[in-house]
């Protein structure tokens, strides 16, 4: 390159030199600077867009330690802009630039517009994957966004509640609201929307501390769920790890986006609740080597792990994929592991989030392709001072045999728990395994976390999830239903630990629907009572249907959209989530951090922990053993509490004893005399013959009915 020749002095360049850092485009009010990571490129331009579609290109010169980088002056806030990039293509060597491609920015803090899936934006000529398109992709993909605000969050601080205080609600952004009649019209499925009281009141109401968001990183559909003529709706398919998604905004996509995203947080804080983001880290959107060329392809294609070549063979172009969506991250290459480190730290100083759940993190863990409890993201986010006092969830799996991890992960990472899902599935639909199982996960599952040092909390509970039947659908169907998926049925789990109860799929018979109501208030109960965090999926409180669709990734419609209208909700249900959360939270007896022990906490008092057979005794070894029992007792004890309180005095509370009847048969049960707790009321019950209120004493009999919780707290 030849060196620059200035006319006079007062000249200057349509790009200054700029900076190398940070990543992304700075705006200042002299000139915005842009930085971009594409080591092995031989040029890069800054393409700016005006809103008639005019392209305007400006070349970075510079390039420092693999970033291209300048500044231009003069360029206003919702400026929108891409990059093109120059350099060897060479699939067969992983090489993929196209300057025909305009690329999104990997750190842009907006992004404005959506995908139009056409042959323009894959590098390479359809049915020729080794020849370079020269179709200028332009016309067809998304644009960055150059973003500045000066967001007032009014002296916010970290909400920081404890994990034992925690109640996590799962939701989607659209989902929650796009039905909601006291949500305005023009709200409705948005951030903003999210910020109502229509919304904050009714998950205080229910007794949540946190919504967990389903993706809300910038995303699109891939390209063969559009050729169905289907969107992918969950939003598990990244490719702005920055940016809040832009068709989540009520308020525009210029970069209001970010402020709206802002203002929705605000508004959940205000109202006591955290914000834990659903984040996909582990794939970006760009799929398998034959997909779409819409950003980091088109930079730097070694962000993504490769089938090991054998010894002396060349670098393999096949993609090593573990999380079944066409690519991996590899998270211990250096600047994938920036990417992910920055984009957390950015939505936790900037954005003021309180958590994350990281989508398939087994993935993100893998050290040359083997899981690594001490890998380079592990490592990294454990010491970092920003990162390490956010909530952080691993679904500890991912598409591979030895992804699964449950139990592994290493503090302060706490997990989602399947195992607790599909035991307490089977215990409500007669098919556990004994008692012994399904204790074990109302107690905490000590099994998989009392063994390094772990809590109780360190288990997320869960019965249902994003993916898999809803609540209702659980007690309704025994087979999914997906055809609307558009992939013969075939997609979506088959081990789904369902029961229709007799019938498959909605009925009118009222017996029936008793029988489907209780059984989802019991889910419900036993849910919200375990040791451990639970869990709710948005809706299941209200018998939300999918109508038996296990798998709704591409129903952006009713099927997945929660319906607010009172006519087939659960109200009961709802009745029944809504006191057990209250017990959990007005009760440190329902949700202590330390582990049981099943011995008195206090010389001569009662065990903290005691598991009683129907005849009142308490449970043996045969007891545990005994495949035909499905009626069990769980007495907590609250005098005194195992843990002390915050300064360090003894702590007292109400000792409960919880029955679980899960069989098909009402149950005699008596009631142990005992020199403790010598009378007690129902304070939560899904049978209808002992409603609350309902006194008892020691040593008398009461009868348990058929499928049922009753809870009894000492008077």
């Amino acid at each position: 390159m030849s060196p620059r020749v200035w006319k006079h002095t007062e000249e200057r360049a349509a790009v200054w030199p700029g900076r190398n850092y940070p990543l992304g485009a700075t705006w200042s009010p002299e000139a915005t600077n842009f930085a971009v990571h594409a080591p092995k490129a031989t040029a890069a331009w800054v393409c700016l867009f005006d809103d008639e579609g005019g392209e305007q290109r400006h070349e970075l010169s510079e390039q420092q330690l693999g970033i291209w980088h300048g500044a231009i002056p003069g360029l206003a806030p919702g400026t929108r802009y891409g990059y093109r990039v120059d350099g060897p293509w060479d699939p067969a060597r992983g090489a993929r630039f196209n300057v025909d491609k305009l690329l999104l920015d990997p750190f842009a803090r907006a992004v404005s517009g959506d995908l139009v899936v056409d042959p323009a934006v894959f590098g390479y000529v359809h049915g020729s994957p080794e020849t370079r398109s020269t179709t200028d992709s332009a016309p067809f993909v998304p644009r960055s966004v150059v973003h500045h605000d000066d967001f007032d969050w009014g002296g916010e601080v970290p909400q920081r509640r404890r994990w034992r205080d925690t109640v996590i609600y799962e939701l989607h952004v659209k989902g929650m609201t796009a039905l909601h009649d006291r949500v305005p019209e023009e709200l409705r499925g948005t951030y903003a929307g999210l910020a109502t009281p229509a919304v904050t009141d009714y998950l205080c109401d229910l007794g949540v501390t946190a919504v967990e968001l389903l993706p809300v990183h910038e995303f699109v559909s891939e390209p063969g769920v559009v050729e169905r003529g289907l969107c992918n709706y969950w939003g598990y398919n990244s490719i702005g790890f920055f940016a809040p998604h832009h068709a989540y905004s009520a308020s525009g996509d210029r970069g209001q986006q970010v402020t709206e995203f802002k203002a929705m947080v605000k508004a959940f804080h205000d109202a006591g609740l955290e914000v834990i983001l659903d984040v996909v880290y582990n794939h970006t959107a760009e799929g398998g080597p034959l997909g779409p060329t819409l950003s980091f392809r088109g930079l730097d294609d070694h962000l993504y792990q490769r089938v090991a070549a054998a010894p002396g063979e060349p670098v393999s172009d096949a993609y090593w994929d573990v999380t079944g969506c066409g690519n991996t991250v590899d998270a211990s290459s250096p600047f994938g592991l920036r990417l992910i480190l920055d984009s957390l730290r950015y939505w936790v100083t900037e954005m003021h989030v309180d958590g994350f759940r990281f989508d398939l993190m087994s993935a993100l863990t893998r050290t040359e392709h083997r899981v690594d409890m001490r890998s380079h993201l592990l490592t990294a986010i454990g010491q970092d001072p920003v990162l390490r006092h956010v909530k952080l969830i691993a679904e500890p799996w991912d598409a591979s045999m030895d992804g699964y991890r449950v139990g592994q992960f290493p503090p302060p990472w706490v997990e989602w728990n399947d195992q607790y899902r599909d035991e307490v599935r089977d215990f409500w639909r007669n098919h556990s395994s004994g008692i012994r199982t399904v204790a074990t996960r109302l107690s905490g599952s000590s099994d998989l976390y009392a063994d390094d040092g772990r809590s109780p909390y360190n288990s997320v509970n869960f019965v249902t999830a994003h993916d898999g039947f809803t609540l209702r659908d659980l007690v309704t169907y025994e087979h999914k239903h997906n055809e609307a998926n558009g992939e013969d049925n075939r997609d979506g789990t088959d081990n789904n630990r369902s029961w229709n109860h007799g019938v498959e799929g909605e009925t009118d018979d009222p017996a029936l629907i008793a029988v489907r109501r209780r059984q989802a208030a019991n889910l419900m109960a036993t849910l919200c009572l375990s040791a451990g965090v639970p869990m709710i999926t948005a809706g299941d409180e209200r018998g939300r249907t999918q109508r038996g669709n296990n798998n709704a990734y591409c129903q952006d419609n009713e099927v997945s959209w929660i319906d607010w209208s009172p006519d087939d909700a659960w109200l009961d249900v709802y009745e029944v989530t809504k006191a057990a959360l209250r017990l959990r939270r007005e009760h440190p007896t329902l949700r202590q951090r330390h582990w049981f022990e099943g011995r008195p906490t206090m010389l001569d008092g009662p065990k903290d922990l005691a598991w009683l057979h129907p005849t009142g005794r308490e449970m043996g070894a045969r007891d545990w053993h005994d495949p035909e029992l499905r009626t069990v007792g769980m007495f907590l004890n609250g005098h005194p509490l195992r843990a002390p309180g915050p300064r360090g005095e003894q702590q007292h509370d109400s000792s409960f004893m919880l029955w679980f009847n899960a069989g098909w048969l009402p149950q005699a049960v008596d009631l142990p005399e005992n020199d403790w707790v010598q009378s007690g009321r129902v304070v939560l019950s899904t049978d209808a013959r002992l409603p609350v209120g309902t006194e008892v004493k020691a040593g008398e009999q009461i009868v348990i009915g058929r499928r049922t919780v009753v809870v009894l707290q000492e008077s």
